[in-house]
């Protein structure tokens, strides 16, 4: 059998990354698109012919139209300044902004412009986690032991789900990014497939993803990316509103109708996943990033520090909070010549 100080002792090994389109905001849609050049216009009209359309409508104490103003906020200077703009577009048939409604595309500006903020949030908040950061402030002060997980692998597929099932334990909490996917895939990466097949065959439908993005409110608004991961890999995603480390284990509770002594919490981050797990009494399991190639710097930077100090904690002697369930657990991992 191979011990969790072994395990964590390892030396990592990365698989090859998939190829993965990057996700583009699209245009807004009330712009047109020229079908011979792709070219997206709002109208062909000199600017100052513009300008005088809009003081006639200040005469009549008309709200402006929409088009300078959500216009530049897709881009920065008109198509118009383009030399060869004009000779790209044709006379005979020229594109025309039409507004038929002032008040309604208002609101579509509205919420265009929400949807636009709401991105820009997610963005940000992938790469900065708050509540993370002030979590661990409290974690290096005064609580170090919940960095310390139950179980260190290198990947999902050193771990027994059976003997897991045996000891008392209901269900399954995966994170998502580098746990069990590529960061920012929907798909389960290729050579961790048979082992969520064992774990889904053991579990059963008590298997879910507990993720910093996929559910998320903050980054998933609209669930979209929640129904794609679970379309994808045919695991519930939890939505939920608060960031691990922080927030409590309610929701989760909730879903399985256990208690989360009775649950596994699996992640690849230290002082979220784990630190989430231990502080609301989970079985904590510590993979391996899968692959650091598509995180972004700043993550790959906060993940080396998180690192250096669990060994500098485990060198020292530090432990684990204790198991309701279990107090062994050097038969829940896999002996590697058993792969």
């Amino acid at each position: 059998m191979q011990t969790p100080s072994m395990a964590a002792s390892t030396t990592p090994f990365y698989y090859p990354i998939p190829k993965t389109k990057s996700f583009l905001l699209s245009p807004p849609s009330r712009f047109k698109r020229n079908p011979n050049n792709n070219l997206i216009s709002c109208s062909t009209k000199p600017i100052s012919s513009l300008q005088t359309t809009n003081h006639r409508i200040q005469k009549q104490n008309l709200p402006l139209p929409i088009f300078e103003d959500s216009f530049l906020l897709y881009k920065f200077s008109s198509p118009t300044e383009d030399p060869g703009f004009s000779n790209r577009i044709s006379d005979a048939d020229p594109v025309e902004l039409v507004i038929r409604n002032v008040e309604d595309d208002n609101k579509s500006l509205v919420i265009s412009s929400n949807m636009w903020w709401a991105d820009l949030k997610a963005a940000i908040g992938q790469r900065i986690n708050v509540e993370g950061i002030v979590s661990s402030v409290s974690v290096i002060v005064k609580d170090r032991h919940l960095v310390i997980p139950h179980v260190s692998v290198k990947d999902l597929r050193y771990i027994d789900w059976g003997e897991l099932k045996r000891k008392g334990f209901k269900g399954v909490v995966f994170d998502k990014d580098n746990t069990l996917t590529a960061p920012y895939s929907l798909a389960i990466w290729p050579p961790l497939r048979p082992s969520i097949e064992q774990c889904k065959a053991v579990f059963g439908h008590d298997i879910a993803v507990f993720s910093n993005s996929a559910g998320l409110t903050e980054y998933d608004h609209d669930d979209s990316k929640a129904k794609a991961l679970e379309a994808e890999t045919g695991i519930r995603v939890l939505r939920h509103r608060t960031k691990k480390p922080a927030g409590t284990a309610e929701e989760v509770e909730k879903h399985f109708g256990c208690a989360s002594s009775e649950l596994i919490m699996v992640g690849d981050r230290p002082f979220t996943d784990i630190v989430y797990g231990n502080r609301n009494g989970f079985l904590t399991v510590l993979t391996e990033p899968l692959s650091r190639a598509e995180e972004p710097f700043i993550v790959r930077q906060v993940r080396r520090l998180e690192l250096a100090l669990l060994k500098r904690w485990l060198r020292k002697g530090l432990k684990p909070v204790d198991n309701i369930l279990v107090s062994d657990v050097t038969p829940f991992v896999k002996d590697p010549s058993d792969l």
